[in-house]
């Protein structure tokens, strides 16, 4: 009995370690009372900061919206004073070309129910007054002012050619958009030009590019590098003048128009174009296009290449089925 109790503990230890252990929590639990300080109720907000910026904001929205007016503080409908039709693209669009359908009704305006004073066709929305073009030349030449000497346009080119220009405009397969004009004049604001980089299917033709670019904003080409353009404002040009712009706020369906490649070539039997289509999928590509690539020398190959064979044929393996036929397109006309 005396070997197998001498290994227990004491009673009088056990009972010392348990007070121990409960006076240890008791003191835990028995927290300090807190000072006054933190008892106070918080400071009250500056009542100048009470209500955030952002729902003044909504308000203001909320009475123009109500009261008509766009969020530049002119009112609903929009009028502007450009003379010619809006479309979305100007320069991958052809008037003349009438559709032979829609692909939505042609009631849905892209600009927003009763946000412009201009009926929408389908198309375009056509001007309702018509201007002496001989005066618009008078008003553009008035904005334009003197032209520029050589050292200028060196400066100029110096300043905005660089690809790491901040005032850069890039200009994709839809050609010069509505839009792009509005982007157009708010650099002008704080620059006196705009770079616009071109990039696939309109670099075929920069001409047209060049064209409607000038005609559409009423600036000025001073410099062009392949696809690269700088676009002069003038030098009597007023930012708080610029014309009246009505955005899009979406891009409308393009139309069904009446088929490209037809069945029989005009002028060919339904065995000679057979026999030419299969020599021409046969025959070697003469160059390989490639996605949002730069087009400008495509056109004078192929015309050059028309000179010994009679099929001309390009790899279009890596471009969309929209641009190959805008591209054929344009290589038709």
């Amino acid at each position: 009995m005396l070997n197998l109790s001498s290994w227990r503990h004491p009673p009088h230890q056990t009972l010392i370690l348990t007070s121990s252990i409960v006076s240890f929590f008791r003191h835990l639990t028995q927290s300090p009372p807190l000072p006054d300080h933190i008892l106070d109720p918080p400071f009250s907000l500056n009542p100048k900061t009470s209500t955030p910026k952002h729902n003044v904001k909504k308000k203001t929205k909320k009475k123009q919206k109500e009261n008509g007016e766009s969020t530049k503080g002119r009112p609903f409908p929009l009028k502007s004073d450009l003379p010619f039709d809006f479309r979305y693209s100007y320069s991958e669009t052809n008037p003349s070309v009438q559709p032979i359908g829609f692909r939505e009704p042609p009631r849905f305006s892209p600009f927003g129910p009763g946000r412009l004073d201009r009926k929408w066709t389908g198309t375009s929305a056509p001007a309702e007054e018509v201007v002496d073009p001989a005066v618009l030349s008078e008003q553009r030449e008035a904005v334009l002012g003197e032209s520029l000497s050589d050292d200028e346009i060196a400066e100029l080119v110096e300043r905005y050619r660089h690809s790491d220009c901040s005032r850069q405009i890039n200009l994709g397969k839809g050609g010069v958009t509505h839009n792009m004009l509005d982007d157009i004049h708010n650099h002008w604001k704080r620059a006196e030009a705009v770079r616009i980089k071109c990039l696939g299917v309109p670099t075929l033709d920069m001409e047209n590019v060049c064209f409607h670019l000038e005609e559409k904003s009423g600036g000025k080409i001073i410099y062009r590098n392949l696809n690269n353009i700088l676009l002069y404002r003038g030098r009597n040009y007023d930012p708080e003048n610029r014309p009246v712009i009505p955005l899009m706020l979406w891009k409308p369906y393009a139309p069904i128009f009446p088929r490209l490649v037809k069945p029989v070539a005009d002028g060919l039997t339904f065995e000679e174009t057979k026999e030419m289509r299969n020599r021409g999928l046969n025959s070697p590509p003469l160059m390989k296009l490639t996605r949002n690539g730069v087009y400008v020398n495509v056109v004078e190959r192929v015309r050059e290449e028309f000179r010994s064979e009679e099929v001309v044929r390009l790899d279009c393996t890596h471009v969309g089925t929209s641009d190959c036929k805008r591209i054929g397109v344009k290589l038709k006309v």
